[in-house]
């Protein structure tokens, strides 16, 4: 299997170099760096590339490479500098080359079922509102209650997936943002995860977003692979993460699903009895079944940025749409709409629902096959989903 994703190392120079112009163009895409430090200061030093020139190295370096994982970041390499350079592509043409799976709109009668275990978890709309005012985390005691699950959620990564000698994360707070967290991998094995105070945080949900974000998500799965793959195999083309690839939805499928791999009853009683000590409120019983009707409720943004990019939908329409299903403040739902309209983001909410559920499949409930996913190089059709067509 190794041999498999054996790359050689003028092809991951030229990858990295490859993604780092793009990165000129495109504010976003590299959403880490930790390989060689002359390759970063050479493309920040000259001239960016112009689009058509990244186009066609993008192309002759796929046309080169043999192995599948460099195959399918490549084949998103093309199609992102492709857009730039003014190729026509559309939304759902960048989702199927960019991330490997192909988006559908979700039946509104779902959002009904899921409407219907909200009103037996909470009372329905109203009590959603309620219940959720009721169990904000207050903004001072944010960053204290962040801390302390990030540490009660090391040790648990720790005792069951492994962490690599002298991995380490930060958080902090922000503002002004279009995403709630945001963990940025450092290299050198080190984290900084910045938490968006624009809106509430729900006790649940700081747990759950402490767990995507850190320990078992993504700064676990970059320590592994900064470890194992770049240091101990040499494989430079690990040493950048770049967000319009098929790399990003296996990420955001390990975060997605982590939690459950650490807490197969659930994460919240845990988290409770961490939490409570701070006196911040958290219900762990409605936050589990709370938590049922917003894995399938996760959806709605996906149908939001299929009709906003894909059917040219009017923004507001989209806006009254994510109001009617996803039961937010109108603030969180032109946050979204904000994110799936951003060129560098627009295609990455497919990841979310798509990585988690290839994800799940690929574990299906063994800790090693999640373990895996944390230090091997898979890309979307390892998961099990067909690669996409060039």
């Amino acid at each position: 299997m190794f041999l498999k994703y054996m790359s050689s190392s003028d092809a991951a120079r030229r990858y990295l170099l490859l993604g780092l112009g793009l990165g000129r163009h495109v504010d976003g895409f590299v959403d880490a760096y930790y390989g060689p430090a002359d390759l970063r200061a050479g493309v920040a030093a000259a001239e960016p590339a112009e689009p058509p020139a990244l186009v066609e190295e993008a192309e002759a370096l796929l046309e080169q490479t043999e192995t599948d994982w460099l195959r399918a970041q490549l084949l998103a390499l093309v199609t992102v500098a492709g857009r730039l350079a003014g190729r026509p592509t559309s939304w759902l043409e960048e989702v199927e080359r960019c991330h490997g799976v192909t988006p559908a709109l979700t039946p509104e009668a779902e959002f009904d079922r899921a409407h219907g275990l909200l009103e037996d978890a909470v009372g329905g709309r109203r009590g959603y509102e309620r219940w959720q005012e009721a169990n904000t985390v207050p903004r001072e005691r944010l960053l204290e209650a962040a801390d302390r699950l990030r540490a009660f959620l090391r040790e648990r990564t720790r005792d069951l997936v492994g962490l690599p000698d002298g991995e380490g994360a930060e958080v902090d707070a922000v503002a002004a943002q279009p995403w709630s967290a945001y963990a940025y991998y450092r290299g050198g094995l080190r984290s900084r995860v910045s938490i968006n105070t624009d809106l509430p945080v729900r006790s649940d949900l700081l747990a759950r977003l402490v767990a995507h974000e850190l320990y078992p998500g993504h700064h676990t799965e970059r320590a592994w692979k900064e470890q194992l793959l770049v240091r101990d195999r040499g494989l430079l083309e690990e040493a950048i993460v770049l967000t319009g690839t098929p790399q990003s939805l296996v990420s955001e499928g390990i975060a997605m699903l982590g939690e459950s791999v650490l807490f197969p009853d659930g994460i919240h009683r845990a988290a409770t009895a961490v939490l409570r000590p701070l006196g911040v409120a958290y219900d762990p019983d409605a936050a589990a079944a709370v938590d049922e009707a917003e894995l399938i409720l996760h959806r709605v943004v996906d149908n939001m940025a299929y009709l906003l990019n894909e059917e040219r939908r009017p923004r507001e329409e989209v806006v009254e749409y994510g109001l009617t299903w996803r039961w937010w403040e109108r603030a969180r739902v032109e946050k979204v709409v904000d994110f799936v309209s951003d060129p560098t983001w627009s295609a990455y909410s497919a990841c979310y629902t798509h990585g988690r559920r290839l994800c799940a499949e690929f574990v299906g409930g063994e800790r090693k096959r999640f373990r895996r996913l944390l230090t091997e190089q898979l890309t979307t059709s390892d998961l099990g989903e067909p690669a996409a067509v060039r």
